[in-house]
């Protein structure tokens, strides 16, 4: 509630023609004192001196970003006051000409904007974005991943195990290192999640039962496998009927130093390869789209495919 001295305070601010004209225009969006000088055709000194009476009323609020500050219209008791003047003058030709105005900001900011796009277009898949990551990518497209029971066969540092236990019913985690597995169960621990169950396993040979999960993933892993087309039999025995399999893989190359440093058996695998090998193991509506490449020499092609076990 305003106090008399207050209302009076708030009732000669609202007196003035320019004063009111601005608080129309924040009632609309909130704006930088540059925005109302250019809307109003105002200089900078007597935009900064109605800003001022306005914030000293408690009209009109402030906040940094950077180099600018934005006003808007202050919450609280005078606001009501507020809208009971502004709606008296609805239709005004000076209300009427500021909408105009403030349009004209609006294209603006949308053509700077566009500008600079069109600008970095050509290098911006090249270049370091705060944010971009694809991690950061990956845990956002997981939200529209089905509440199931999950299988990582090799999860390798564990990370996509801990994205997909944020969504699963239940991850089983399959590694042939229990070190590795160690390492995850203590990252599950300080992460809070319960629904990780490690096995330790050949993914060629698993321990699991007969159709008891929903999605089988792989990942990095198959160049991994002695035998390809039997780790991806044993995907297929342990997903239910209509269950889904993703692969992720390399693209076949040359890069034979993998094999001693990295523990490679295969240089990845060809479309029609990895195509064959999943079709081959009994799964259907078989998918396989070249993903990314690394940025980095020697520029790891990875290739994703997903199928279905057939009924």
């Amino acid at each position: 509630m305003i106090g008399p001295s207050g209302a009076s305070r708030v009732l000669k601010a609202l007196a003035d023609e320019s004063r009111l004209r601005i608080l129309h225009l924040l009632g609309q969006e909130e704006l930088t004192g540059s925005d109302l000088m250019e809307i109003l055709n105002m200089g900078q000194s007597r935009v900064s001196t109605h800003l001022n009476l306005l914030k000293e009323v408690g009209l009109v609020a402030d906040r940094r970003a950077g180099r600018h500050t934005f006003y808007s219209i202050a919450p609280g008791p005078s606001a009501k006051l507020l809208q009971t003047v502004i709606e008296g003058s609805k239709g005004s030709a000076e209300f009427v000409a500021d909408l105009a105005g403030l349009a004209v900001v609006r294209d603006a900011r949308i053509a700077k904007k566009r500008a600079y796009f069109d600008r970095v277009a050509a290098s911006f898949g090249e270049q370091t974005l705060p944010g971009r990551t694809w991690e950061g990518l990956a845990r956002s497209l997981l939200q529209f991943a089905p509440r199931a029971r999950y299988a990582d066969l090799g999860i390798g540092d564990g990370l996509l195990t801990l994205m997909l236990a944020e969504i699963a019913e239940r991850v089983t985690a399959v590694d042939i290192s229990a070190r590795m597995l160690d390492q995850l169960r203590q990252r599950a621990r300080a992460k809070g999640f319960e629904n990780i169950v490690t096995v330790e396993a050949d993914i060629e040979e698993l321990p699991l039962e007969d159709r008891s999960h929903d999605v089988v993933v792989l990942s990095q892993a198959l160049h991994h496998a002695s035998e390809p087309a039997r780790a991806l039999r044993e995907a297929r025995r342990v997903l239910v009927r209509g269950g889904r399999v993703l692969v992720i893989d390399l693209l076949a190359h040359g890069e034979d130093w993998v094999r001693e440093k990295l523990e490679h058996v295969h240089l990845g695998f060809t479309e029609s390869e990895l195509a064959a090998l999943i079709t081959d193991a009994g799964f259907d509506h078989v998918s396989i789209q070249r993903a990314a490449r690394d940025p980095e020499p020697p520029h790891f092609m990875t290739l994703v495919a997903t199928a279905t076990r057939a009924a």
